[in-house]
């Protein structure tokens, strides 16, 4: 095992997740220096079985989840598989767990045991909705948690069309980001007070905190806001616009950069317009803003109105695909995409970390375990031998 950087060196997580919020956790940790050891079942987590695509028979998607981890496969309805987990856990800083309600007490390893034996334990649990409540026994999927988180009713081109998630996991990575920020909270206390604690989000939540304007607007009228395609509901013109040549998203809504627009785009009469003169009226007047701003837009490329609109600094960008943004100098230079060695595969992409540290620097060191890649090396550092490792192999309890 290298020796680990960043702000949370030092920190043992045990991964007990699957698919994505709980493992979107466990890499924001791994990638800020926790030692994280991935808990698969033996068939391994359910995304290495998301293919295609994948390179080189491993699953593309489990490799962008599960970099910078360690991994161990063990049975945990094997006695001695739920024994050497209690083992690794008696001793850990963290775990982290996805699983529906009351697995983990079936098992025998819920917090309230573990805790006898573990009292400064986070324990950090991501959930459809939550570990209270009338929907708690619910599973959740980040599309059904779009949908009741508000989400889906604001995402979309305008009012009358179907309803439309947003296009990423965003409430299975959120609450992944929630349940790590809950964690390093928790380990802020525990350096205080000695105890660990119990962190507890869901997919749920991790909609509802994408609705803060909109939610807002509901409370300040009583009225819900619906889909407005690329626009702000709150602030105008913040939208996409067709250039000649493709889109190109412009930031001008407060009234000094609606200005310089103006003076760029050569239309200085718009200011003039009583139905455009300040915000409240650019946004009663909306439709007919963005209609005569389309017009004019349409006139040149992208690339020259960036040009144009940068040297006025007015915030401008263009509307990139996923492997533009990949390529895209700034992204490179913020290291937002890495290169990391495979155990089988050799030099693999994987997307970096998005938290810099001046002292502490994280980031993406490893690969993705091989299913059972590490149950050996992990198992031994636990004070099994290896007589004691292979028999613990050899009757289906782990794999390695």
């Amino acid at each position: 095992m290298s020796e680990a950087k960043g702000p949370l060196a030092g920190v043992t997580v045990i991964e007990l997740a699957h698919i994505m919020a709980g493992p979107v956790c466990g890499l924001m940790l791994a990638d800020m220096g926790a030692n994280v050891i991935k808990v698969e079942k033996m068939n391994g987590d359910d995304s290495r079985r998301f293919l295609p695509p994948d390179i080189g028979g491993e699953s593309a998607a489990f490799m962008m989840m599960n970099r910078n981890k360690r991994g161990i496969a063990l049975d945990l309805k094997h006695e001695e598989g739920k024994a050497v987990l209690r083992r690794l856990l008696k001793t850990a800083d963290v775990v982290i767990e996805n699983y529906r309600q009351g697995t983990m007490e079936r098992l025998g390893l819920g917090y309230d045991s573990l805790r006898q034996e573990n009292p400064g334990l986070i324990y950090c649990e991501i959930s459809g909705f939550g570990r209270s409540g009338p929907y708690a026994q619910r599973g959740g999927f980040d599309l059904i948690a779009q949908g009741m988180s508000g989400l889906m009713a604001i995402t979309g081109e305008g009012p009358g069309r179907p309803p439309v998630k947003v296009g990423a996991p965003v409430t299975d990575i959120t609450a992944g980001i929630l349940g790590a920020m809950g964690v390093a909270a928790a380990y802020a206390s525990r350096l205080k007070t000695g105890e660990g604690q119990r962190v507890d989000t869901s997919l749920f939540e991790a909609g509802i905190v994408h609705t803060y304007w909109q939610s807002a607007i509901a409370f300040a009228t009583g009225v819900s806001p619906g889909p407005m395609g690329s626009a702000h509901p709150l602030n105008a013109p913040y939208q996409a616009f067709e250039t000649a040549d493709g889109w190109l998203t412009v930031g001008a809504a407060n009234q000094t950069n609606w200005e310089r627009m103006l003076t760029v785009i050569g239309a200085p009469e718009l200011n003039a317009d009583p139905r455009f003169c300040d915000n409240a009226k650019r946004m009663q007047n909306l439709p007919a803003l963005v209609e005569a701003l389309t017009a004019i837009f349409r006139g040149k490329t992208t690339h020259d109105w960036l040009v144009a609109l940068e040297a006025a600094g007015v915030p401008a960008g263009p509307v990139l695909s996923v492997g533009e943004m990949h390529a895209d100098p700034h992204s490179q230079a913020r290291e937002m995409v890495v290169e990391v060695d495979h155990a089988t595969l050799g030099p693999v992409k994987s997307l970096g970390l998005p938290v810099k540290f001046s002292e502490t620097p994280g980031g993406v060191t490893q690969a993705a375990p091989t299913l059972g890649q590490h149950t050996r090396a992990v198992l031994a550092e636990y004070g099994y031998g290896l007589p004691e490792i292979d028999a613990l192999i050899e009757a289906g309890a782990a794999k390695g």
